[in-house]
């Protein structure tokens, strides 16, 4: 069976589990998971589960990127932050979907290979960055939309200051084992609004504002 049929397959579930709307679908149908996994684990890059990456990450399980990203609303208008590059396969599929993308990874390998493999997709409106993910990007900040693929102990503050007005932010917050999917909002007069999508698990996320080393 080729890899094809098989991203076909794994949309054609995340489809009938009511995962993501039809916009997500269409992007994960697009890019192609197996370019972002290690090559001893490329005949798994379709089957709906996490994969370890290296540096004691992993590369999310397809039913939570739909359902993250589905939860995040990305307009091609929208400059959006993802906090926690790791493979870069998340980050494609946010910059298939918004305008431009900044993304912060604090491991100097993992950035350097997400970085090569965005580039070799065609990605220009990425920007990779090496940081603590924590602290956000105050630099380039305020953000539309935020994204962080790791668990924070709670929402990072560095994060809130950070998003815009109308903005979203979309993270798991909880304990090092379990955690809730948060979704944070801000109104255009600047009031946060926060709901729980459900149990999720993530690796922790390292940082000032985050977990310890």
């Amino acid at each position: 069976m080729g890899w094809e049929t098989e991203q076909s397959k794994l949309v054609q579930r995340l489809r009938r589990e009511g995962a993501a709307g039809e916009g997500v679908l269409a992007v994960l149908a697009r890019v192609p998971r197996d370019v972002f996994v290690d090559e001893a684990q490329r005949h798994l890059a379709f089957h709906d589960t996490a994969l370890p990456i290296g540096q004691s990450q992993t590369i999310s399980q397809p039913t939570v990127v739909a359902v993250m990203t589905d939860a995040l609303e990305v307009s091609p208008q929208h400059r959006v932050l993802e906090i926690g590059t790791g493979s870069g396969y998340q980050t494609a599929v946010l910059a298939e979907l918004g305008g431009e993308v900044f993304t912060v990874e604090r491991s100097p390998e993992l950035a350097d290979l997400a970085r090569r493999r965005l580039q070799y997709l065609g990605y220009a409106n990425v920007h990779v960055a090496l940081g603590d993910g924590t602290m956000g990007l105050p630099s380039h900040a305020p953000f539309d939309r935020i994204l962080v693929t790791a668990a924070a102990p709670t929402v990072p503050p560095a994060l809130i200051d950070q998003l815009a007005p109308g903005g979203r932010l979309v993270l798991p917050v909880g304990g090092r084992a379990d955690q809730q999917l948060v979704v944070v909002s801000r109104d255009d007069e600047g009031a946060l609004q926060e709901r729980s999508l459900g149990q999720v698990r993530f690796v922790p996320l390292v940082g000032v504002q985050g977990w310890p080393e």
